[in-house]
């Protein structure tokens, strides 16, 4: 069973950074699949960024540039640097690894 706990949301101003956090609790693969992922109010869930393997990241195309996945050393932890955010990336983060889902994290982008 594996467990993942996400952390960083908050408001921030448009233009504003944040970075999220999801860390894995649990048994865990280097080569696990991962993922964030976010859903506004009254639209689909939606892939912002993901990495299988040792293949490098792809990111949606409104996120590209000023998004960037990262992970740990120790592959426990993975995060979201968000850059130049903008109130259309307001929503609900969640982290994905492997076909386990974090809880959620709140973020809003507003002046």
């Amino acid at each position: 069973q594996v467990q993942l706990v996400e952390s960083g949301g908050g408001e921030v101003e448009p233009g504003g950074s944040l970075t999220l956090s999801c860390k894995a609790y649990g048994s865990i693969f280097a080569t696990y699949s991962m993922g964030w992922y976010r859903q506004a109010p009254g639209k689909p869930r939606e892939m912002v960024a993901y990495k299988d393997g040792l293949e490098p990241p792809t990111y949606a195309d409104s996120v590209k540039g000023r998004f960037t996945l990262s992970r740990d050393t120790d592959k426990t932890t993975m995060y979201l640097h968000m850059s130049s955010l903008q109130p259309e990336d307001t929503a609900l983060y969640y982290c994905k690894l492997y076909f386990y889902w974090g809880q959620g994290t709140q973020v809003t982008v507003s002046s």
